[in-house]
C-alpha cells in the first residue's frame, strides 16, 4: 500500500480541494485557507494505514505548511504575470516517505479536474445561465455576471464578484477536518 497525493487546483482558495477531498473520500485535506502541519499529515497517514486503507491526501496547490513558505516546482509565470502555482503535492509526497517511511505516489489533476459528464442539473443550470446572460445582452447590462444565488439567477455587477477573493469558511473546514485521518 502507498499514499497517494493529489493536488488540486485552487491558487488561493481551496472549494475545488475540499469538495473533492470530501466526495472523494480523502483521509486529509490540505487548503490554502488553514496552513497545515506536516507532523500532524503523517499522523493522520500512519493512523490509515493502521487499519490497512491506503490514505488519500489531497492538497490545494495553494497550501502551505506551517513552518514554511509556498513551494512552488519553479518560478515560472503564467499569461498574467501570476507565478505558476505546483509542486507542493510533491513536496509533501516526498515529506511523507521522508517521515513515515511509506511510499507515497502524487497526482495532479490541473485541468482535467474540469471534465467529466453533466448532471441533468448543470445542464439545466447552464440553460438557465445562458438565458439571463441573453437577456443582460439585450438590456445593456454590460459590466456585469450571471450568478446562482441560492435557487435565483441573477446579475451581480462585476466589480462586486471580483472585489473580494471567496474563501473557505473556517466552520466549513472544520466539519471536513473530524474525517481526517
Amino acid at each position: 500500500m502507498r499514499v497517494l497525493v493529489v493536488e488540486m487546483m485552487g491558487r488561493h482558495a481551496g472549494w475545488i480541494g475540499l469538495h473533492s477531498g470530501l466526495a472523494g473520500g480523502a483521509n486529509a485535506i490540505l487548503i490554502p485557507e488553514q496552513r497545515f502541519d506536516v507532523a500532524e499529515v503523517c499522523g493522520w497517514v500512519e493512523s490509515r494505514f493502521k487499519v490497512r486503507y491506503a490514505p488519500i491526501v489531497v492538497v490545494a496547490e495553494g497550501a502551505m505548511p506551517k513552518d514554511g513558505e509556498m513551494v512552488l516546482k519553479d518560478g515560472s509565470l503564467d499569461s498574467f504575470g501570476h507565478v505558476r502555482l505546483s509542486g507542493v503535492g510533491e513536496w509533501l509526497a516526498k515529506e511523507i516517505e521522508r517521515r513515515t517511511g511509506k511510499e507515497a505516489r502524487t497526482t495532479v489533476l490541473g485541468h482535467v479536474q474540469r471534465g467529466g459528464a453533466p448532471s441533468a442539473f448543470d445542464r439545466w443550470l447552464a440553460t438557465r445561465f445562458g438565458l439571463r446572460a441573453i437577456e443582460a445582452v439585450r438590456d445593456r447590462a454590460y459590466g456585469a455576471m450571471v450568478a446562482l444565488r441560492g435557487t435565483e439567477v441573477v446579475r451581480v455587477p462585476l466589480t462586486e464578484a471580483t472585489a473580494k477573493l471567496k474563501t473557505v469558511d473556517p466552520r466549513l473546514y472544520a466539519e471536513a477536518g473530524v474525517f481526517f485521518g
